[in-house]
């Protein structure tokens, strides 16, 4: 059990700290943090969080790194459910604490940091742009975990790399999607935000899962062993 609750706290503060600092900070009034703001935010999420529980769970945070891993054999498939599960339940648990916060002020929701494509993309990106940025940006970011977590990696810095994996992930693509590369982040956005974002969260479940899956079994196949 404590591998889940590690989850659940993990995927908790990368939901509250990244779309809380799209929320509440990005705009701001001529103190927002804007777009680099946002990714980093993102970045020491999942950086400080993978030093505090990293140890205890993986530090997945993401259904698509469990599922990647999954494919790249370095995690097994008798947790993925249960993984999957934690992730969903401390993203949304992320995500109605910071609806609470916001409705106690005059501030509207929005689009609450959620997921688009279309109009709902940031800069009105099409479907299928959405999808190959998503597949493509999952794919790199776990073929940087699985090669910074490989046993033959300098140990220690694997949290680093891929939190800084992560802020390069988001300004490349918040324009695109408002950035997802995880399932569970975009699933608790949409609930709270509603409206046609509901009904795009497939993409943002099916793009990032394959890209992932396809990135373990390259790393599999050509990079796990000297």
């Amino acid at each position: 059990m404590k591998k889940y609750f590690a989850e659940i706290f993990g995927t908790f503060w990368l939901v509250f700290g990244g779309c809380g600092s799209a929320i509440f900070a990005a705009g701001y009034p001529d103190l927002g943090i804007g777009f680099v703001g946002v990714s980093l935010a993102f970045g020491l999420t999942v950086l400080t969080m993978a030093y505090a529980v990293g140890h205890i769970s993986g530090g997945h945070f993401n259904p698509a790194v469990s599922i990647g891993l999954w494919a790249g054999g370095k995690f097994s498939g008798k947790d993925l459910l249960g993984y999957i599960i934690s992730q969903l339940v401390g993203a949304i648990l992320a995500a109605s604490a910071l609806y609470l916060i916001v409705t106690g002020s005059d501030k509207a929701i929005g689009g609450f940091a959620a997921n688009g494509y279309d109009s709902l993309s940031p800069d009105n990106y099409s479907m299928m742009s959405a999808f190959v940025a998503e597949f493509l940006l999952t794919a790199f970011f776990l073929l940087v975990i699985l090669g910074s977590t490989n046993e033959r990696a300098p140990k220690g810095f694997a949290p680093i790399a891929i939190g800084l994996c992560l802020t390069l992930i988001h300004l490349i693509s918040i324009p695109i999607t408002n950035t997802s590369v995880n399932p569970a982040r975009s699933t608790s956005q949409a609930l709270f935000a509603g409206g046609d974002y509901l009904p795009q969260t497939w993409l943002f479940w099916v793009a990032p899962i394959l890209g992932a899956m396809v990135a373990g079994f390259i790393h599999k196949a050509l990079f796990d062993k000297e």
